[in-house]
């Protein structure tokens, strides 16, 4: 898929732009910052929302955003993100170990699974040592789903994601320290660490850079 082609498909997902979560689930990664990390790559950047928050948490933060969709980044704050790359996250235009934090929330079930992989691995170039990847994604064991027999595949969602099948890719690809908390809705009656997983509609999974 070329970064037009992307466009296209994600353009049409206009909702992604107000989503009710967004602010939160910036906040959620935030929790898992180290004081230390000053450079953050926002991939999936939208409209900028989640970047504000970052900001909001701690205005020293130095943040570049990654977006597929021109009009989107247009409407970026320049108080908020210092640099802004219009493409893809198979192929980010920045020098090996540029960044402290990568963050993507509700951004690989974007992908097509063949640019999963790339991506996985331009996140691990871009990340400094003793760096972090921090990405959620829509939980295809969310029991609601399956009840439903709702799947999460649809419109601009085009791979889904099974927590441990993650969790296997992070690791063959060099990733160390995985982890899986809760993410989306379900977190503000029962938080992230709530045992049975399949209970979150979303899932959080952190991954470092040793």
């Amino acid at each position: 898929m070329t970064v037009q082609e992307y466009e296209v498909l994600n353009a049409k997902q206009i909702a992604s732009e107000t989503d009710p979560f967004t602010e939160e689930r910036y906040r959620q990664f935030y929790k898992f910052f180290s004081k230390k990390y000053e450079t953050v790559l926002d991939v999936g950047c939208n409209t900028g929302r989640g970047g504000h928050i970052l900001k909001q948490c701690n205005s020293l933060l130095k943040i570049a955003g990654l977006d597929c969709v021109q009009d989107r980044l247009d409407r970026l704050s320049k108080n908020i993100y210092a640099q802004t790359f219009y493409g893809l996250s198979t192929d980010i235009p920045v020098s090996d170990r540029s960044f402290d934090v990568v963050v993507a929330g509700e951004f690989i079930e974007h992908l097509y699974p063949n640019d999963v992989d790339k991506t996985l691995g331009e996140f691990f170039r871009v990340l400094k040592i003793g760096g972090r990847l921090m990405l959620t994604t829509p939980n295809p064991e969310d029991y609601k789903k399956r009840l439903r027999k709702e799947s999460v595949l649809g419109e601009a969602h085009v791979s889904q994601h099974f927590p441990h099948a993650l969790k296997c890719k992070l690791q063959m690809m060099g990733y160390r320290n995985i982890r899986l908390f809760g993410s989306g809705k379900v977190t503000r009656y029962l938080g992230y660490y709530f045992p049975i997983h399949n209970i979150y509609g979303s899932y959080l999974i952190i991954a470092d850079k040793e």
